[in-house]
């Protein structure tokens, strides 16, 4: 396995800068220490092929095709120490709040076109649109029982 402490000075989630593993990831960092690169490479290979066998994909719609890709996925973790988390957490549980009420008020309402936020013809031209639920209400005002929401870090590491 390459040297960590020879790569560029980037933000890290398992490393810091001089390449000395940062206190969440400390076990993980240890571990991947122990494998050699070959048999990383190994397990990357059989976890996709394992996401291309059960049908994980997901769509481009920006090619003008719709093509579906097979989900990118990184075999190491993402380690993300308690207190960290908990301020994403609250992030991300706002962020889903917010998505399942724009989509409630999108099939009641409409005060985000009402308002000028959203223009009307964006929803009108939309292939997602469902206007059979028009004034429906599903359990809890969960619209959306799946998100997917990345997380990108700053220069120095800040979510």
């Amino acid at each position: 396995m390459a040297d960590l402490r020879t790569l560029p000075l980037l933000w890290d989630e398992l490393v810091d800068a001089h390449g000395n593993p940062r206190p969440a990831a400390a076990a993980l960092v240890e571990r991947l220490r122990s494998l050699d690169i070959e048999e990383l490479q190994q397990r990357q290979g059989l976890a996709e092929v394992d996401i291309v066998a059960l049908g994980i994909t997901f769509t481009v719609y920006h090619d003008g095709k719709g093509t579906d890709r097979a989900w990118p996925m990184d075999i190491v973790p993402r380690v993300i120490g308690a207190s960290e988390w908990a301020r994403i957490e609250r992030g991300l549980k706002q962020r889903l709040s917010a998505l399942n009420r724009f989509i409630d008020d999108v099939y009641h309402d409409r005060k985000i076109v009402a308002d000028g936020v959203f223009p009307e013809e964006l929803l009108q031209d939309s292939v997602n649109l469902r206007p059979e639920c028009a004034g429906m209400s599903p359990k809890f005002g969960v619209w959306a029982h799946i998100c997917g929401s990345d997380l990108v870090r700053d220069a120095d590491g800040v979510v």
